[in-house]
């Protein structure tokens, strides 16, 4: 049992001061250092004490052993409810990952292609066009040379985005705006929304241009109509339930709700984004299963998934994936085209199938491997995947407008404690 502020070290070695260890006198675990492993707690209470956010959890394992997990802070806002290992958390874009391998499941299984035409699947999408923009010329909408696929949904090269500053032009931010292609103003059935997105033209000819994007909900719709299964009960049957992910789903049921993590009010971020997270009531079918950003989850299951990837798609004694499938998502797909993972990575990584991976050991903002792999959430969760060193580093945290700053904080801290 996982036990809140707990180091598995030997018995009495936290005791010690941390300024009194050295390489001589410490048994590290797993290659890491408890004196330095230490340091976590008071950095993450430094956070808190400035409002990064009211609560978060670290976790570390290496090699299948968890070498560090704590819950530092509170529940909510008010603290009244102390955070728990068992906290659940709202993980957003750490949705996208499992819906990408929930994908490569069925293409293992032969039911769709990397290579496959969105309108394949989606005969609604055949038709798109590309928003074509030219210096000194009107903007016009152009058929796409070619259409996007299945791998385009993947790696966010199909052309599609998301609304606000970072989209390709206004007036695609505002057509998406309009329509309320990502829900937020109200639930949209995975028909209309199709139907909807059909009428707008994407931002980029596709296979071009990595774009953060609505790829991986049109993904997870299209896995749907491809098993006639919806989206939640086929994750739960290909993903969740083989690596008892108990705890993970689109809906917290009302007796769960009280271990929900809960932003700061002070936040900019945290109203904008609970008005669009709508996880207190299942949807059925009156919504679209937003397979990029809709998940809650706890640390233990999702460190049972990262467990699975770093573990070449084994996990809970379960196959999900085979070696293969793991190294060919966990690869780079985007290089030499344009568009970067900077505002979730920052410099030095590509794009994989769902993961976002180290290209180099140098230019990133913390230290890792090349082949790293990583992603985070927009509520503040992140992870990193180390297959060189074999580690796994989560933070779990309800902090929106903090995120980038405590999900660099974190690698330093892990990467920092890792000593031999």
């Amino acid at each position: 049992m996982l036990r809140r502020h707990t180091l598995l070290a030997a018995p009495g070695l936290l005791a010690l001061p941390a300024i009194a260890a050295t390489p001589e006198r410490e048994t590290l675990i797993q290659g890491f250092s408890p004196a330095r492993l230490a340091r976590i707690a008071p950095a993450m209470a430094r956070e808190i004490e400035r409002q990064t956010f009211a609560g978060a959890i670290t976790c570390i394992s290496r090699h299948g052993r968890i070498v560090h997990m704590a819950a530092h802070g509170t529940l909510d806002p008010e603290r009244r409810r102390p955070m728990g290992n068992d906290a659940i958390f709202m993980l957003a874009s750490m949705t996208k990952p499992l819906i990408a391998a929930l994908a490569m499941t069925l293409v293992e299984e032969g039911l769709i292609s990397l290579r496959d035409p969105i309108g394949r699947h989606l005969p609604e999408l055949r038709e798109l066009k590309v928003e074509q923009r030219e210096p000194g010329r009107p903007v016009q909408d152009v058929a796409p040379i070619s259409p996007p696929t299945v791998q385009d949904l993947l790696r966010h090269t199909a052309g599609f985005f998301y609304s606000g500053p970072a989209a390709p032009s206004q007036r695609l931010s505002q057509m998406y705006d309009a329509a309320d292609i990502e829900q937020k103003r109200g639930p949209l059935t995975t028909d209309e929304f199709l139907r909807r997105l059909a009428t707008i033209p994407l931002g980029h000819q596709p296979g071009t241009t990595f774009h953060y994007s609505i790829c991986i909900d049109v993904l997870g719709v299209l896995c749907q109509r491809v098993t006639g299964i919806r989206l939640d009960r086929l994750l739960k049957q290909r993903i969740l339930d083989p690596l008892g992910m108990v705890e993970t789903g689109w809906f917290i049921s009302p007796e769960r709700m009280p271990r929900l993590a809960m932003g700061l009010p002070s936040d900019p971020q945290v109203a904008t984004m609970w008005a669009s997270y709508r996880i207190e009531q299942d949807p059925g079918d009156a919504s679209y299963f937003k397979g990029g950003a809709g998940l809650a989850g706890t640390t233990g299951d999702w460190l049972k998934f990262a467990e699975m990837m770093l573990h070449g798609g084994l996990g809970n004694g379960q196959r999900i994936l085979s070696p293969a499938t793991v190294r060919f998502m966990l690869s780079d797909h985007t290089l030499g085209m344009e568009g970067t993972t900077f505002a979730s990575t920052g410099p030095g990584y590509g794009m994989g199938l769902g993961f976002a991976v180290r290209r180099q050991e140098g230019m990133a903002f913390t230290a890792g491997s090349v082949g790293d792999a990583m992603w985070a959430g927009a509520w503040g969760t992140s992870f990193t995947i180390d297959h060189e060193l074999g580690v796994v580093g989560l933070l779990m945290s309800n902090g929106p407008s903090t995120r980038v700053h405590s999900r660099m904080l974190f690698k330093n801290l892990l990467y920092g404690a890792l000593v031999a």
